[in-house]
C-alpha cells in the first residue's frame, strides 16, 4: 500500500486509478468510471491538452461527479470543481534565484532542493451549481479564488 492509499484508507476512502496517457485513452477511462461508479474524480497532471481536459470535465459534469485537479492550471480553466496547486509565479521567481546562483558559479550539488511553500485553492461555483452542490462557507472562506 502506497502513501496515498494509506491516507485514503485512514479516512475511509478507496482509491481506484485509471491511467490516461493520451486523448485516445479517454473513452476507455470513461467506461471504467461509469462501471466503477466513484463518488469523485481526482486528476493528477495529464499531458493530454486542453481539449482532453475539457472532455473530462464535460463527462464528469454530465455524470454528476465532482472533479478535483492538482497542479495543472488547465484544470482550472476547463472548469474542475476544485483546483489545488502550488503558486507558479512564486516557483518561477525562486527558480530565477537558482539560475542567478548557478551563473555566479554555484555548484549544482551545493544548491538545496526546495519544495513549494505557497499553495492556492480555487473553487468553481459554476461547476458546483451544475453538479447541484453547495460548497460550505468554511471552505469558501479558505479559497484563494472563487470562480462564479
Amino acid at each position: 500500500m502506497n502513501e496515498q492509499d494509506a491516507v485514503a484508507h485512514s479516512i475511509g476512502l478507496e482509491l481506484r486509478r485509471i491511467d490516461v496517457r493520451s486523448p485516445s485513452d479517454l473513452d476507455a477511462a470513461f467506461t471504467a468510471i461509469v462501471r466503477e461508479r466513484p463518488q469523485a474524480v481526482f486528476l493528477f497532471p495529464l499531458r493530454i491538452g486542453r481539449p482532453g481536459t475539457d472532455r473530462i470535465v464535460e463527462f464528469t459534469v454530465k455524470n454528476r461527479l465532482p472533479t478535483l485537479g492538482l497542479v495543472d492550471q488547465t484544470y482550472q480553466a476547463a472548469g474542475v470543481l476544485l483546483y489545488y496547486a502550488f503558486n507558479r509565479n512564486e516557483q518561477f521567481e525562486r527558480a530565477a534565484t537558482f539560475v542567478d546562483r548557478i551563473l555566479k558559479g554555484a555548484k549544482l550539488a551545493d544548491l538545496p532542493v526546495e519544495q513549494p511553500t505557497k499553495f492556492e485553492l480555487v473553487i468553481n461555483l459554476k461547476t458546483a451549481k451544475a453538479l447541484g452542490l453547495t460548497i460550505p462557507q468554511s471552505l469558501l472562506a479558505r479559497a484563494d479564488q472563487i470562480i462564479e
